[in-house]
């Protein structure tokens, strides 16, 4: 379908404005709102994401073609949500207590959207208690911590503990990620994945909740 490959060309420009546009067309036509987000999108925000993986593109980029999304997405949300529409999964995430870097963080939340999941930012210096005590009221099958500084790495251990100890271990998957974060260190303390950037981030999500 033409229109779809437009609005995923314009997207991966960052072309906002022409996106939006594209989309309320597609809505007018009667194109369905999952497949406009599915097949025009998520499909552009999957291209951007493996540009982004193969260090084809950069962040400023990535930032851009997501402001493209979310404009795009603004539109169908109310259509989504009278269809009954279900997100695949939810998520919380933050950068853990004690660190104030969120640019990975956002980014992360970013891919996430882009394949249609329902994200809670907590934002950052978030502590451990805060990451399960929001699983548990949310309904989160996935909490996603982010550090930056090697000296707040534990917390990430702390969230594990966390979670066995609030008995949601079982029920909640724990990913990591950060610059000093190492899959070493996801198996020493227990979580459940490490994701080295944000694209490999939202594919390892997917992954685990069809899992």
């Amino acid at each position: 379908m033409e229109l779809l490959d437009q609005i995923s060309e314009n997207l991966q420009k960052g072309k906002a404005k022409a996106v939006k546009e594209l989309v309320r067309q597609a809505i007018d036509e009667g194109i369905p709102a999952d497949t406009i987000l599915n097949e025009g999108l998520i499909s552009g925000m999957d291209v951007i994401g493996a540009k982004f993986k193969a260090n084809e593109i950069f962040v400023p980029e990535v930032l851009i073609a997501a402001r493209a999304m979310n404009m795009g997405a603004a539109l169908l949300k109310p259509i989504l949500a009278e269809d009954g529409a279900k997100t695949t999964g939810k998520v919380c995430i933050g950068t853990v207590k004690g660190d104030l870097h969120d640019i990975g963080k956002n980014l992360v939340r970013m891919m996430l959207e882009s394949k249609g999941l329902e994200v809670i930012d907590l934002g950052v210096d978030v502590t451990a208690e805060r990451f399960v005590e929001t699983a548990q009221k949310e309904g989160c099958q996935i909490i996603c911590c982010s550090a930056l500084l090697t000296t707040t790495m534990g917390v990430m251990a702390d969230v594990v503990k966390a979670a066995k100890d609030a008995g949601i271990r079982d029920q909640v998957k724990i990913m990591i990620g950060g610059a000093p974060v190492t899959q070493a260190y996801c198996q020493q303390i227990g979580a459940d994945a490490y994701t080295p950037d944000a694209a490999t981030a939202a594919e390892v999500a997917v992954a685990l909740l069809k899992g």
